[in-house]
């Protein structure tokens, strides 16, 4: 069988036809304009809701476009301000610690000027023993810095210890708070002696125990206490603390009670070793 030719119009007829309507259709509306009003009605009904649901996703994107960029920008802003926060927080720390290091070493200065008579040698706290206090703490000086058993140890405004055992590189000290401790004492006010004992769980309440103080002698809350000449392993006229109470023993023969030491023996970064120990002090003080 033979396939039967369709029959093609032309492009050129489709173009003019289609030319021919528009051209007829402006003149008819500009003729008669309310002749399309019926056809306008019906297609309005479809593009107007098609035209407002386009505008209101424009909007909506719109929107969405500010809302997001506002975000973004917040966004940036609060890192900034964290950042900010981060490094004034750091700074404030490091000038906390500076002035906490400026009072340590102005209490160091003031405390060498007050012993001015005796060398000595300023040491870092490097370790402890377990515990809350310092009673037994290792310092960073050793024999090859001069540093001997024996030789006493202070800060803050007085007597921490005395050094009991000595290596190269470092040192062990062992505190007046040490249940091993003991210091011959005096009163400021009238050179009478008694004896400062070492007790952990006394100075839980910051206080040390003090006796050996003869019924006669006039101790008042307050007073001075300082190490004594009489101390066979501290050197004389070292502040130790402040009366706190005093009374007579049940015995009646002597007065017993407790002082409040003036070093802070759970905060202790620097100490100042005295590099002359009791005995030597004695025989410099012979030979004079």
């Amino acid at each position: 069988m033979n396939k039967k030719k369709i029959n093609k119009i032309p492009t050129t007829y489709v173009l003019f036809i289609l030319i021919f309507i528009c051209i007829a259709s402006l003149l008819l509306s500009a003729i008669k304009p309310k002749i399309f009003n019926p056809i306008r009605n019906n297609v309005s009904k479809i593009v107007i809701p098609l035209q407002e649901g386009i505008n209101d996703i424009g909007k909506n994107l719109t929107h969405r476009r500010k809302v997001f960029a506002k975000v973004k920008k917040l966004e940036k802003t609060n890192k900034q301000l964290k950042q900010q926060i981060d490094e004034l927080t750091q700074e404030n720390s490091l000038l906390s610690q500076n002035k906490y290091e400026l009072e340590r070493l102005r209490e160091l200065y003031e405390l060498d000027n007050t012993y001015s008579e005796y060398e000595k040698i300023a040491c870092r706290v490097v370790g402890k023993d377990s515990g809350n206090w310092f009673n037994l703490f290792t310092i960073n000086k050793g024999k090859k810095d001069g540093i001997e058993a024996g030789m006493n140890v202070i800060s803050g405004s007085g007597l921490v210890g005395i050094v009991s055992e000595t290596y190269d590189n470092h040192a062990t000290v062992r505190a007046i708070i040490d249940d091993e401790s003991a210091v011959s004492v005096k009163f400021a006010s009238s050179s009478d002696l008694g004896i400062v004992s070492g007790d952990l769980e006394e100075y839980s309440s910051g206080q040390l125990r003090l006796t050996n103080v003869k019924k006669e002698v006039e101790v008042k809350e307050g007073d001075m206490v300082l190490t004594s000449h009489v101390s066979t392993s501290f050197l004389p006229g070292i502040l130790i603390g402040y009366v706190s109470e005093i009374s007579l023993d049940s015995n009646d023969l002597a007065q017993s009670g407790y002082i409040i030491p003036v070093v802070d023996f759970e905060h202790l970064d620097e100490v100042l070793v005295i590099k002359q120990t009791k005995e030597n002090y004695e025989d410099d003080y012979n030979e004079e």
